[in-house]
């Protein structure tokens, strides 16, 4: 039992977020290099790269150069078993973010030190606040230009309204950056720039006070961090645990994902800072981790990761207990017992067959087709149900034909594989069938995305015609109201999603409010759940 129990103790499972070019993905590479997951880091420069990140393995991230799904991780460091949770930072892969956020237990925020707090970061962080996770931020590049520390800390309180802690501090930034003052040990680490994808070739580390500190970082850069110490003392918040765990309170980094500046500092606090997998809620009540029934949660569908294979992997969140290959489960929303088969431990698309796995792990089994994302797997007679992930209400929409009428079978089987996956939501005209497919998306680049998927994983060449909706709402009481007599407005469009519920589309927003006015009983929702 104990073995069992130091098992999931052990367990650190993260998600990183952030704006699009922060250097999410290359803090990322430094963790699995430090791991000793990877030798040397790919980097991600779009079309001509030799190399290419780790976690961007579509074809499609690796042409554009940024990251359209979010990847798992996992690795072994210090005695620790690390699972992240690499996200997309480009606001138009926002769901895949959302919903992958909820197999966290913290979340670490990167920020580009030249830009501060961006508008994706606010979206992705309240996300986080809504779900009461740890967050801590690693103020990135500063080996480049950077806005001043202070003025960085007041827009991350000010902007995102959480108190901020600064764990260690910068020494100078750009090509001046001499390194990182560590304010709980008061020592200074200099590090020797690592570039090509290495670990820092060298780094010292001296106290703060030392004999031979002015000649290593300039007598000026050392009386500038004594002034920055002593306001720091006076000024920030103190480091406070408890409300880290409650999200209220976010330790705060600086460094180089680049250059390996701080990072390796960040990666011990971070997961000295952080606790075991948390308990997880569910329709009755929460999971205890070390509850020896195993459950899990599906929290993210990938189709076609090996191409050879044509393959569909179901991404879950083990939420409790031990995961042991071949064993029975019962599938909640299914109502029927299965096998999981085939376990993957991952590492972006590489996999490799697992035998066990514990509460905090991220496992991919491969799925016939029966799973959905939010379904619930527990141990043979277990009833319950996690809470469901919420379905963001798409802002785009397009009809989508094939060009080639001969290829029916293939498009459909594509485009509600994509769509199972949950980047996309895909609706068809009210009562007509699958005549006419429409699909949603939160983002336009989802529509390259797919058209890209369909000709290069299913050999369907489609047009895609814009849509000038913007508005979506479920009708909430189908069985009250009939659907095809509702009194509408000249922009409103009736369609069906895949299981037959009744939703309207809308040009305008007000179109809303006057068809709820016109129609007495009828609800109207903003968005559905798995």
């Amino acid at each position: 039992m104990a073995a069992f129990a130091d098992e999931i103790k052990r367990r650190r499972t993260f998600a990183i977020i952030s704006h699009p070019d922060a250097g999410k993905t290359t803090l990322t590479e430094k963790f699995l290099l430090y791991g000793g997951a990877i030798n040397l880091a790919g980097t991600v420069k779009g079309r001509k790269a030799t190399k290419h990140a780790v976690s961007d393995w579509m074809e499609i991230e690796k042409e554009r150069g940024i990251s359209v799904t979010s990847s798992v991780l996992q690795f072994n460091y210090e005695g620790y078993c690390i699972n992240i949770l690499d996200t997309p930072g480009h606001q138009d892969f926002s769901e895949d973010t959302y919903r992958t956020l909820m197999a966290a237990d913290s979340a670490v925020m990167v920020i580009d030190g030249s830009k501060g707090v961006e508008a994706q970061t606010i979206k992705l962080f309240k996300v986080c606040v809504m779900r009461h996770i740890p967050i801590f931020t690693f103020v990135n590049k500063m080996d480049r230009e950077a806005r001043d520390p202070f003025e960085l800390m007041s827009e991350i309180e000010e902007v995102l309204g959480i108190h901020t802690c600064p764990i260690n501090w910068p020494i100078g930034c750009g090509k001046n950056f001499k390194g990182v003052y560590d304010r709980q040990t008061k020592q200074i680490t200099t590090f020797t720039a690592a570039m090509g994808g290495q670990k820092e070739v060298a780094s010292r580390t001296f106290d703060v006070e030392g004999a031979d500190v002015d000649s290593i970082i300039g007598q000026d850069y050392h009386a500038q961090l004594r002034d920055d110490i002593e306001l720091l003392d006076g000024a920030s918040d103190e480091f406070d645990q408890e409300l880290v765990n409650r999200g209220e309170l976010s330790p705060v980094f600086f460094g180089s994902a680049l250059t390996n500046f701080g990072v390796e500092t960040f990666l011990e606090h971070f997961l000295n800072m952080t606790s075991s997998p948390l308990p997880r809620k569910t329709l009755d009540g929460q999971v205890d981790p070390f509850d020896e029934k195993f459950s899990a949660f599906v929290f993210k569908i990938q189709a076609n990761m090996n191409k050879a294979h044509r393959d569909r992997i179901a991404f879950m969140r083990i939420c409790s207990g031990k995961f042991e290959a071949g064993m029975e489960v019962n599938h909640v929303q299914g109502g029927k017992k299965i096998r999981l088969t085939q376990p993957q431990q991952l590492m972006a698309e590489s996999r490799k067959i697992i035998e066990e796995a514990y509460a905090g792990d991220i496992i991919g089994v491969f799925d016939p087709g029966i799973f959905s994302i939010g379904d619930t797997l527990c141990a043979p007679g277990g009833k319950f149900q996690f809470e469901g992930i919420p379905t963001f209400a798409p802002e785009h929409f397009a009809r989508v034909r094939q060009m080639d009428t001969m290829k029916r079978k293939q498009f459909i089987k594509g485009i509600s594989q994509i769509a199972q996956e949950g980047a996309i939501q895909i609706f068809q005209e009210f009562n007509t069938g699958m005549e006419e497919i429409i699909v949603g998306v939160v983002g336009v680049l989802q529509f390259e995305v797919l058209t890209y998927r369909l000709e290069n994983e299913y050999n369907v060449e489609v047009k895609l015609e814009q849509l000038p909706f913007e508005y979506i709402r479920w009708v909430e009481n189908p069985g009250e109201v009939d659907v095809a007599r509702i009194q509408g407005t000249s922009d409103m469009k009736r369609i069906c999603d895949l299981k037959g519920n009744p939703l309207l589309l809308f040009i305008n927003s007000w179109s809303v409010g006057m068809v709820e006015e016109r129609n007495p009983g009828l609800r109207l929702a903003e968005f559905g759940r798995n």
